[in-house]
């Protein structure tokens, strides 16, 4: 535990920064240091020892006591950091400015300082009651139609077709490819389905397929994109021998009562388009609550009294700059890819995500001084049902996956985002509804 390993002192510093006062007990550096110690044995070699099974003591009288505390510090810093952080029982913001004392001597505590931005103080004002828009579920013929169109596609065919290929047809071809009047790797194929208009073949290919039929053979003439995939194409000019084999049209169901039983086991089209409709509904006063929450949390925020500095801002703009570019990366797209689709500099999109940020850091202002306000905390119950999810994926039971987060320090930090979670609750039971503008009338497009 944090308040086993360091002990804190937290100094209140202007414009929403504080100052960490932190002393790493000797046991805990001398714990750290020895781990350390064996993680370097076991690369070191010295006459008398296995290579591996050097102890602690010999390996620090041999490379020196600074070198291994030197390599410990810097290691174990991070760590040490964190459970500053958690006994000060702070919200940091942004990086921190840490700065480190001497090394210290046999037998003495390391000490160090860290100076962080910390989550704005909220003074609120009215926080039951506050009145926030919030508009009807409707499910449109437009959405119910879309839904009919997808099952309709999901149920479609491909029936081949006299005369030419148009878009939006299939077009079913063997093909070989040559450069330079040679054929290449990968550039033969035989009975490939192509669809025309789905823009997945080298620019200029399915232009010149266009109007072909069934029997005919075309020559095709291209030139492989400057950043193809095989290197070895790229910029080149292809020529392609084709023989089309057969041109296809996707059928799609008529919307009738047979389709309706075929698609989902309603005995009426009626009945199903009611229940789509129905659903559809449901699915969007999901996101209505969710839209009316945070409508009432904001209009707390407004009438709250909250200093943000502008460094604040600054830094929780980055902090949401890095974890969007975490996200994309997972996703297989590095930062200058996006950077160069935005059309923009990383310095404009940080200034763009500035209004975000700043309410960011209002809203959860608010949301911990209603906490306090309100004392909420959630129940042993609570923090099991919300466990109850992911217990069953992981095919053990709440109780143990508690377990599991209280050892590993991680408890906490459920029993903070429920807190929070009721806080927004609170707020959003006790707010009162009024009609959201109507998408389109003048009161929407002022407000836009």
């Amino acid at each position: 535990m944090a308040a086993d390993t360091v002990t804190t002192t937290v100094v209140e510093l202007p414009e929403s920064r504080v100052r960490l006062e932190v002393e790493v007990t000797p046991q805990e550096l001398q714990r750290r240091v020895n781990e350390t110690a064996s993680k370097l044995g076991r690369e070191l070699r010295l006459p008398g020892f296995r290579k591996g099974k050097v102890p602690p003591p010999v390996v620090v009288r041999q490379l020196g006591r600074e070198a291994v505390l030197d390599e410990t510090i810097r290691g174990q810093l991070g760590r040490w950091y964190l459970d500053a952080i958690d006994h000060a029982k702070v919200h940091p913001v942004g990086d921190p400015d840490v700065n480190m004392e001497e090394l210290p001597g046999a037998g003495e505590p390391f000490t160090f300082s860290v100076e962080i931005g910390v989550r704005p103080t909220a003074q609120l004002g009215e926080y039951k009651g506050v009145s926030a828009p919030r508009r009807e579920a409707v499910a449109d013929a437009a959405a119910v139609q879309a839904e009919l169109d997808q099952l309709r596609e999901q149920g479609a065919r491909l029936e081949s077709k006299g005369g030419p290929a148009a878009q939006g047809d299939f077009v079913v071809m063997d093909y070989k490819g040559y450069v330079d009047g040679e054929p290449f790797e990968g550039g033969e194929g035989r009975d490939q389905l192509i669809e025309l208009g789905s823009g997945r073949l080298i620019p200029g290919f399915e232009e010149q397929i266009t109007g072909a039929e069934a029997g005919e053979e075309r020559t095709v003439e291209v030139e492989f994109p400057a950043d193809y995939h095989a290197t070895h194409l790229a910029a080149k000019p292809a020529t392609f021998e084709l023989q089309i084999k057969d041109v296809k049209a996707k059928e799609r169901p008529e919307l009738d009562d047979d389709f309706a039983s075929d698609a989902a086991g309603f005995d009426t089209l009626e009945e199903l388009e009611e229940d789509i409709a129905t659903k559809l509904r449901a699915s969007e006063q999901e996101t209505i609550e969710g839209e009316f929450r945070e409508a009432a949390l904001d209009a707390v925020v407004a009438g709250a009294t909250i200093e943000v500095p502008a460094a604040l801002v600054d830094a929780r703009a980055k902090e949401l700059w890095e974890r969007m570019i975490g996200t994309l990366a997972q996703q297989g797209i590095d930062k200058d890819t996006y950077l160069r689709i935005a059309g923009k500099s990383e310095e404009e999109l940080l200034v763009e995500a500035g209004p975000d940020a700043e309410q960011a850091l209002r809203r959860e202002a608010v949301i911990a001084a209603v906490i306090e306000a309100e004392g909420l905390a959630p129940s042993d119950g609570d923090l099991l049902d919300a466990l109850q999810e992911s217990a069953l994926r992981e095919q053990t039971t709440p109780e143990k996956l508690r377990e599991r987060l209280q050892k590993a320090g991680r408890l906490d930090e459920l029993s903070d985002d429920l807190a929070q979670r009721m806080a927004v609750e609170l707020i959003a039971e006790h707010a009162t509804a009024t009609p959201a503008p109507v998408a389109g009338s003048a009161v929407d497009t002022k407000e836009s």
